[in-house]
């Protein structure tokens, strides 16, 4: 985190100097920018707590403002369909349009005349952090609160709270697939796995390495804005944030943070926290997807993204060094367990079974693999393609600062699974595409395919089976 500046101070130092005609002197300038965060922190740990929390609620109410102005947040599921354990789907385009346009004309129009017109919705824009310049992980409440009652530990935050609106995110607790026992369907009972019930899940069900690896993925150890110091976000010092804290049951509760590896912080990515499903059949990991094997992203993410790239940080705050050849081994082994939930209507190579699909699903596959282009990135039978494209979204926009986040280039982006996306809202790298129906859209702008209305419904409907 940047240490706190003092605006009230600077802004006298500066009168003081202008009237004696110093105006120019190096002291009144903004001192120099910096890869690193402050080590020493010069407020106490009262002040600084004191301080953010009383910033806490106009921070959130201009976040909140910013949703409200991008989407529509409310609650309207689709009729008859819900995630794998029940959860309603929300249906849909949420993304609002800007004046005097309509989703058809924009389809029509080239990346030009929408820069010019200022026509591309601000939904479709890079999503800031709840709060861009502090960053940091933020869970939902609905998880802290369990966790609180599993663990007696509180991933709460004095300073921000989680933006989305709960029936934006993926069902709590999610089912977890074995790609060892799927003749067990859903082992996970309907419970968070934790710390103190892994035990009892998964004895007689992994061999012990994988039971010590999963062991290792629900055991909390410091991070960035949990842990011991004066320079947190918790209230109390804090045992820290668990892998499985971010993957919730290997999956995701849409958990957010900010990418580690980019700087300045205004450059820098929300993350939606990807599902851990399916990660034995992907090659790329991390943010700037620089690690090869999941074993790579299960050590360097605590060395790492758990104290935002600081590796000085790290050290002050608690860096877990796990051992390479015994705890990251047995930890990458669980994760290459979990497996995509059931999709009944795909035969064994990822395709639909004639015999089980709708005619407007039937539709939507032509679609998908013709007219939508969406298998030029997302290939079956697990519907990616295992590298990283750049979509280049900034030539429909001119580069602008949005609370806090400077919404310019993406750069190349993974192309994530596609199978079970029905139960991983929200969508992009980021999150800034709620529903399915934002994705549809927001493609058929990017990639100008020129879908007509009946067109995208189809798409969404085949989407929905895999």
């Amino acid at each position: 985190m940047r240490q706190p500046r003092q605006p009230r101070l600077k802004s006298l130092w500066v009168v003081c100097v202008t009237a004696l005609g110093l105006s120019g002197l190096a002291l009144a300038a903004d001192p120099p920018p910096s890869s690193y965060m402050p080590v020493v922190i010069t407020e106490t740990f009262q002040a600084i707590k004191s301080r953010m929390e009383g910033a806490k609620r106009g921070v959130m109410q201009r976040h909140r403002s910013l949703l409200e102005q991008r989407y529509d947040l409310s609650n309207r599921p689709v009729a008859g369909l819900t995630m794998t354990r029940g959860k309603p789907v929300q249906g849909g385009v949420r993304a609002r349009l800007p004046s005097g346009v309509t989703w058809e004309e924009l389809g029509t129009m080239t990346p030009e005349q929408i820069r010019e017109r200022n026509a591309f919705p601000i939904g479709f824009l890079p999503l800031p952090h709840p709060n861009h310049p502090e960053g940091g992980m933020l869970f939902p409440q609905f998880q802290i609160d369990e966790l609180k009652r599993l663990e007696q530990r509180d991933l709460t935050r004095f300073d921000l709270d989680f933006d989305l609106p709960d029936h934006f995110v993926p069902e709590f607790p999610a089912p977890i697939f074995l790609t060892t026992r799927p003749d067990l369907g859903d082992v996970s009972k309907g419970k968070v796995v934790n710390i103190n019930n892994y035990f009892e899940l998964f004895n007689g069900i992994l061999n012990p390495k994988q039971l010590e690896g999963l062991r290792l993925l629900v055991t909390p150890f410091p991070q960035q804005q949990f842990n011991q110091t004066e320079d947190r976000r918790s209230a109390l010092p804090s045992r820290g944030v668990a892998c499985l804290d971010c993957h919730s049951n290997g999956h995701t509760s849409a958990a957010t943070h900010l990418v580690g590896d980019i700087r300045p912080q205004q450059f820098r990515h929300r993350i939606d926290t990807p599902t851990l499903r399916g990660v034995n059949i992907q090659r790329l990991f991390g943010s700037q997807r620089a690690l090869k094997s999941v074993e790579d992203f299960t050590e360097f993410e605590q060395r790492a993204a758990y104290f935002d790239g600081d590796p000085v940080i790290a050290t002050k705050k608690g860096i877990n060094i796990l051992d390479r050849g015994h705890q990251v081994h047995a930890m990458g082994e669980f994760q290459a367990l979990l497996d995509f939930p059931p999709a009944p209507k795909l035969d064994i190579f990822g395709r639909l079974d004639p015999a089980k699909a709708t005619d407007q699903e039937k539709r939507g596959e032509a679609l998908f693999f013709g007219k939508a282009q969406c298998s030029s990135c997302h290939s079956p039978p697990y519907y990616t393609d295992n590298t990283m494209h750049n979509l280049q979204v900034e030539r429909f926009f001119r580069p602008q600062m949005i609370n806090g986040r400077f919404a310019s280039a993406d750069g190349p982006i993974k192309t994530f699974p596609l199978r079970g996306i029905k139960d991983s809202p929200p969508y992009l790298h980021d999150g800034r595409l709620l529903t399915l129906e934002d994705s549809v859209e927001f493609f058929n702008i990017v990639l100008q395919t020129k879908l007509e209305k009946q067109e995208k419904e189809d798409l969404v409907a085949f989407l929905r089976v895999l």
